[in-house]
């Protein structure tokens, strides 16, 4: 469709820019993989406490589930 337009319009599309994307729109500056900054400078520390807080979430069911049966004599 563009070939068979007149030749103005032609260089005009030629000519037309497509702007480019803001790289840091969202107001934060550089781009970070996670939502906050990290406290303080050591991250191997933050790093440790994370973990430690996961696993005590992830581990709450299976020691409900050996209470329980330890509870009704099943183990």
């Amino acid at each position: 469709m563009l070939a068979r337009a007149p030749l103005g319009i032609r260089s005009q599309v030629a000519r037309l820019r497509v702007a480019s994307p803001a790289r840091y729109a969202h107001g934060h500056g550089e781009y970070h993989h996670l939502p906050f900054a990290f406290p303080g400078k050591n991250r191997a520390v933050f790093g440790i406490k994370l973990s430690l807080f996961l696993i005590s979430g992830f581990s709450i069911p299976f020691a409900a589930a050996a209470f329980q049966l330890k509870k009704s004599g099943a183990a």
